[in-house]
C-alpha cells in the first residue's frame, strides 16, 4: 500500500469523480484509475462502486476512508514537525567544558544562549577532556569547549582563543613586581598544580620542560581557586592560564617568557553529526565572539 494510492483514494471519495480526482491530483485519469484497482487488490475488496460517469463508495470504502484519512492527517502532522523542529532555535543543547574553563568563559556564553534562545533547554557538563570526548561520541554532548588540540579523527574543531600563560606568585615574592619571568627563575620554588587528569597539567608541565625545570610539586587540586588560595598564603608558586588571572587577587600574575607558553581553547562537536539551528548558532556565536589572537 502506498501512501498516493491513499490520496488518490480519498481524492475520488471527496469529488464522487475519478476525472476530478485525477484533475485534482495533476495526475491522468488512467493512471488514478490503475492505483485505486492496485489498492483495491491488495485490500481485497472493492472500494467504489462504478456507477457510469459517478463513483460511490462501497460499505468497505465507508469504513476505510476515514482510517486513510487519518493515515494522511499523521503524515502531514509528522512532517509539520520535521519543518518546524529543522527551522527552529529552540529545543536541548548540551554543553560540556572542561574545569579550568568553565567559570571564567563559560557564564557570558550561556547568558546569550538565554536571552537569544529564550526557548532553549540548556544543560552543562563539567568533566576533564577524556570525559567530554567520550560523551561527544555517545551524543550526549552536542558541543564541548575544550583546550586544543585533541586526539581523534572523528571530532571537528573549531580553535576559538589563544591565552598565554602566567605564574602565579604570592604578593610579597621578590618577582611579584616583575612583568615578565622565566621558568629558570623558579626552580627552587614549591609548586601548586592541577591534578593528573586535567589537561591543563599537561600544558603547565611541558612549560617547565622546556625551561629544563623539574617543578618540586606540594600540593595538587582540581581547581585554580583552591590553588590560588594556596599561592596567596606562600605555600608556593603555580601556573595558570591568562583567563584565570584575578585582577584584584591576593596573588601577583607575571607573564611566563616562553613564546610557546599559551593554550588554545576550541569547539568540538562530533564529525559528520547532524546538529540542530540551536547547535550552529551556538558554534556561531562562539567563533564569532573570541576570534584568534597572537
Amino acid at each position: 500500500m502506498e501512501l498516493h494510492q491513499l490520496r488518490y483514494f480519498c481524492a475520488v471519495a471527496e469529488s464522487g469523480s475519478f476525472s476530478r480526482a485525477a484533475e485534482q491530483s495533476h495526475i491522468s485519469q488512467p493512471s488514478l484509475s490503475q492505483q485505486i484497482l492496485k489498492l483495491e487488490d491488495e485490500l481485497g475488496a472493492r472500494l467504489f462502486d462504478r456507477l457510469g460517469r459517478s463513483v460511490r463508495l462501497t460499505d468497505v470504502g465507508k469504513t476505510f476512508l476515514p482510517r486513510a484519512r487519518a493515515v494522511l492527517r499523521e503524515l502531514e502532522a509528522a512532517r509539520g514537525d520535521v519543518v518546524e523542529r529543522k527551522d527552529s532555535v529552540g529545543g536541548a543543547i548540551c554543553v560540556g567544558v572542561i574545569p579550568t574553563i568553565a567559570p571564567y568563559f563559560l557564564p557570558a556564553q550561556l547568558t546569550f544562549l538565554s536571552r537569544r534562545f529564550p526557548q532553549a533547554r540548556v544543560t552543562v557538563v563539567e568533566e576533564i577532556t577524556p570525559v567530554l570526548l567520550d560523551r561527544l561520541r555517545a551524543s550526549v554532548v552536542d558541543v564541548a569547549i575544550l583546550a586544543l588540540p585533541i586526539r581523534g579523527h572523528e571530532f571537528e574543531t573549531f580553535p576559538l582563543l589563544t591565552e598565554h600563560l602566567f605564574a602565579a606568585l604570592p604578593r610579597k615574592h621578590k618577582f611579584a613586581s616583575r612583568a615578565a619571568i622565566s621558568l629558570k627563575d623558579l626552580r627552587t620554588e614549591a609548586f601548586l598544580l592541577l591534578r593528573d587528569g586535567h589537561c591543563f597539567r599537561d600544558t603547565a608541565v611541558a612549560a617547565c620542560d622546556r625551561a629544563r625545570l623539574h617543578p618540586q610539586i606540594v600540593f595538587e587540586s582540581g581547581q585554580f581557586s583552591s590553588i590560588l588560595s594556596m599561592v596567596s598564603a606562600g605555600m608556593g608558586v603555580s601556573i595558570v592560564p591568562e583567563m584565570a588571572v584575578e585582577r584584584k587577587s591576593s596573588c601577583r600574575f607575571v607573564r611566563i617568557e616562553d613564546a610557546e607558553a599559551s593554550r588554545t581553547i576550541g569547539a568540538v562537536v562530533l564529525r559528520g553529526r547532524s546538529l540542530t539551528r540551536l547547535h550552529r548558532a551556538f558554534l556561531a556565536h562562539l567563533r564569532a565572539l573570541a576570534p584568534i589572537t597572537d
